[in-house]
């Protein structure tokens, strides 16, 4: 039996749950609710048990080919029922023909939940569930006829906490391709079914719009001036404490689920960032900006401070410029700019925004952004059977607006898929942009037909709306896909002031304390961090960024030298949509580099090449004199996300008479910062350690396709141990076609990771 916990920072605080009346007033308790639920559980139940067989079930099997063949045998929540301990009633600055509820729920309980993959032979089961978590349910549109409510939508604000405990988890583990990557796919599906902007609506009457309120439109875009912080921390410390230093800081904004993260400020005290991060607001009252103030250390990051901010306070004010007092730490500020930009439905506004953000001069396709491009994707119809004959297809659609591309999830075996899906894109010129769709096979990796929109054609219709069937191209002869997009200018509405009017933005009192608060200060992003390069999903320092100097100039290797499975920049802000299916989540332009990283220490690889000449000492190596690394890589097209298994080692150099005490650490290049690195456990006194162990990086199969793995095994050791040290590395080029399906295979280590040269 096996724990699995995943942990976001609203429920780091394990008594935050009881203890929410204390930070909200406004937060009652309903014993007469958890009655209700407690008569109700049966049927609750029925619908879960449901729930679990119609819509969990078929998304773990397409969320791996070895999942095929996976269902539920048994669903029995128990008899202990779901509980309430706090409702919340929004009574201001709501629309009046909706209702809005937050519920903190919790559940603890004994259930039996069984699942087998038949193809395997495998058997698994569940004991016992944990979650926690604020879920918001809406009532709208209010109607003046019987049942009075249109619709119920329901959706948690953020990720819940969840525990499993398993029963069978190591039969489950050892099917091919899936070593450790249980852990992470529970919580996707959770995500992308009930986690905002994704939610669940039962029409209560036939007449209501239900795909408005499955994915309904933003209520307006935060645009984030993160410029700059005086009189902060010093944390760093030299000679054992003795003498005090100053920090390295970085910032991490949080809108929701939308997380940025600013660049490190090397020695600063008083940091000047001056980047600009927009995020999409889907509910208020509900959502804040939160942002955590870090200084980067090697091991652990030191807390900086934190600040959070009502965005009903910046909604009302349209634009907020101020200094604000940092929390949870004697002194330190943080400058902030805030804009609330209003979504408009016409273009009347349109040339003075792009006048704003001098998109009318610039031929960029980045930057700031002038409009958001909210796509609805509906279905598709009579679409082409593919490589083989009278053989239904596994369709998705790869949509993408300039360097930003997103990705549906794939319905299985059918020529008449339907998706029902919303996408946003941030806009930087619509004028000369132009929306590119293509749909796949995923199956049999080709294409199915595309198609080429010019944003520009929305300028010209009613609401900036276009909603239609849209015949594809290099497809069937009735070949269609079925979308509506809609265009929204962004802008900031401007209101008269009396000259002696003072605002400030209500800062709320953070509830979890310093003391409360994990370990690992950087999240792990849902989208992989961008890399500034043209090619890629970029990030935003307005000012103040040089160019990004090339793969050359840093040392990196030609692609020529990558590594593959065998047999088979600009300085100014770019800002970009997030991935397939979620809000934006915008990345730094420049990576920084870890302090860890031996690209960034070339001296790491000066002393592998040396430690080989005295390894060699006169004789001939062998073919792989660094030793060799079993690796698993595939691109997961359900999940998102690049998927690496660590297996083993074999043949390593020794660091000192008792052998090395090896780990393994990852970087997903060009992305080099310290949220992106990857590290296995460290194996201590072997050559031959084994690891087992996943990881993965949230970025799209086309994005992924145009960059490198960087793996490097290195030897652990004390501070200032002289044993530290670099054991071998490898580049893996993912460009491969064979990404989707994934290879397992054994890799030559060598010294700068490059492919060894071949001796004629």
């Amino acid at each position: 039996m096996k724990s699995l916990l995943w942990s976001v920072k609203e429920f780091s605080d394990p008594g935050k749950v009881e203890r929410s009346h204390v930070h909200f007033p406004d937060t009652e308790r309903a014993e007469w609710l958890n009655k209700t639920v407690k008569h109700m559980w049966p049927f609750i139940c029925q619908f879960i048990e449901k729930l679990f067989r119609e819509t969990i079930e078929p998304a773990v099997r397409g969320a791996h080919a070895h999942l095929s063949t996976f269902s539920f045998t048994r669903v029995d929540l128990g008899q202990q029922p779901l509980r309430i301990n706090g409702v919340k009633v929004y009574t201001e600055n709501v629309d009046k023909r909706q209702i809005i509820l937050d519920l903190q729920i919790s559940f603890v309980g004994n259930c039996e939940i069984d699942l087998e993959i038949k193809r395997y032979f495998c058997r698994a089961g569940v004991q016992s569930i944990q979650i926690h978590g604020t879920m918001r349910v809406i009532l709208e549109p209010l109607i003046g006829d019987m049942p009075l409510v249109g619709a119920l939508s329901i959706f948690f604000l953020r990720k819940p906490l969840l525990e499993i405990n398993w029963t069978g988890l190591t039969n489950l583990l050892d099917i091919p391709g899936l070593n450790g990557l249980s852990d992470t796919i529970i919580l996707d599906i959770i995500s992308n079914y009930l986690v905002l902007p994704n939610r669940i609506t039962v029409p209560l009457v036939s007449e209501v719009q239900i795909a408005q309120l499955r994915f309904p439109v933003p209520k307006g875009v935060l645009r984030i001036h993160f410029i700059e912080a005086q009189d902060l921390q010093g944390k760093d410390t030299y000679l054992k404490g003795l003498v005090k230093g100053k920090s390295d800081p970085y910032g991490v904004i949080r809108v929701g689920n939308q997380i940025f993260q600013s660049k490190v400020i090397k020695e600063n005290l008083s940091p000047k960032w001056n980047e600009v991060y927009e995020a999409l607001v889907y509910e208020h009252p509900g959502q804040e900006l939160e942002i955590e103030l870090f200084d980067e250390d090697p091991d652990k990051d030191d807390f900086l401070g934190s600040l959070m901010i009502d965005l009903i306070e910046v909604e009302k004010e349209r634009l907020l410029d101020e200094w604000f007092t940092l929390d949870e730490v004697p002194r330190g500020k943080l400058h902030l700019k805030l804009e609330w930009l209003t979504l408009m439905p016409d273009a009347s506004n349109l040339e003075q925004v792009l006048t704003d953000i001098r998109a009318d001069k610039d031929q960029a396709d980045d930057g700031l952004s002038s409009s958001l491009l909210i796509l609805y994707l509906d279905s598709a119809r009579n679409l082409p059977s593919g490589k083989k004959v009278n053989s239904n297809p596994n369709p998705l659609v790869q949509m993408s607006v300039g360097h930003t591309a997103q990705e549906s999830k794939i319905r299985y075996k059918t020529n008449e898929p339907v998706w029902e899906e919303n996408f946003t894109f941030f806009i930087h010129n619509p004028k000369r942009q132009e929306l590119e769709v293509e749909v796949r096979d995923e199956q049999h990796q080709c294409s199915l037909g595309n198609l080429r929109i010019p944003l520009s054609q929305l300028l010209a219709r009613e609401d900036m709306t276009l909603s239609q069937r849209f015949q594809l191209s290099n497809s069937g002869p009735n070949s269609s896909l079925k979308m509506k997009l809609a265009l929204r200018v962004l802008h900031r509405e401007t209101q008269e002031r009396p000259p002696d009017h003072q605002h400030s933005a209500q800062v709320k009192r953070p509830s979890v304390s310093k003391e409360g608060r994990k370990v690992s200060a950087r999240p792990q992003m849902s989208a992989s961090p961008g890399s500034g390069d043209s090619g890629m999903a970029p990030s935003t320092p307005v000012a103040g960024g040089g160019e990004r100097p090339g793969m050359e100039e840093q040392g990196l290797p030609a692609e020529a030298g990558l590594q593959g499975p065998r047999d088979l920049g600009r300085s100014s802000s770019s800002l970009q949509a997030g991935p397939a299916g979620s809000p934006s989540h915008i990345s730094v332009k420049e990576p920084t580099p870890s302090i860890a990283s031996d690209i960034s220490l070339p001296i790491a690889t000066q002393e592998l090449q040396q430690r080989l000449r005295q390894l060699e000492n006169g004789t001939t190596l062998g073919q792989s004199p660094l030793g060799q690394i079993q690796l698993t890589i595939r691109h997961s097209s359900q999940r998102n996300k690049l998927v690496v298994v660590v297996h083993a080692c074999r043949n390593l150099i020794a660091f000192s008479e008792d052998g090395s005490d090896p780990y393994v650490r990852l970087y997903l290049l060009p992305d080099k910062r310290r949220s992106g690195r990857r590290k296995t456990h460290v194996s201590k006194k072997t050559l031959n350690p084994v690891f087992d162990q996943s990881f993965d990086f949230s970025v799209s199969l086309p994005d992924v396709q145009r960059r490198t793995l960087d793996v490097a095994v290195k030897n652990s050791g004390g501070f200032l141990s002289k044993d530290k040290g670099l054991l071998g590395k490898v580049l893996v080029g993912l460009a491969s076609e064979e990404l989707a399906k994934g290879w397992t295979q054994w890799y030559d280590l060598t010294e700068d990771g490059t492919r060894p040269p071949v001796v004629t």
